[in-house]
């Protein structure tokens, strides 16, 4: 028997996206490396048009500003798109839940992809006591 032993390191990825109540898209530090994101890049989005319930979102970063693409902004340390419009037009709904998409490397046609894993969390209601 040969074992290969897997760094725990490997297999935790701390890449995020948040949107905000604003509906900007904020990068994580981990995302922000992951991504390899920097000033005067721009990123894609694309949904899986196979299945309709596919919540996730897919992405392409451009080391550039392409056509049709989001430009990625920067305020201080931080990442982020104007991204309200987007999610609107999907009925993402950002204000009552807090959106979160964990970033996971892949490949599609040949292309470097990211795959947006989604994740809904409900929003306490401030004065509600915690479980």
């Amino acid at each position: 028997m040969k074992l290969k032993f897997i760094n725990a390191d490997e297999t935790t990825s701390r890449a995020k996206a948040t949107v905000h109540t604003s509906g900007k898209l904020g990068f994580s530090k981990d995302a922000i490396e992951c991504l390899n994101i920097k000033e005067g890049c721009s990123i894609q989005f694309a949904q899986n048009e196979d299945d309709e319930h596919d919540m996730n979102l897919y992405a392409i970063v451009h080391e550039d500003i392409k056509e049709g693409a989001f430009k990625i902004l920067k305020a201080g340390e931080y990442f982020y798109v104007n991204t309200k419009n987007l999610f609107d037009t999907l009925g993402v709904d950002y204000r009552s839940k807090r959106i979160i998409y964990d970033i996971v490397k892949g490949e599609y046609e040949g292309n470097k992809i990211v795959k947006l894993l989604r994740r809904e969390i409900n929003k306490r209601k401030k004065g509600m006591p915690t479980q």
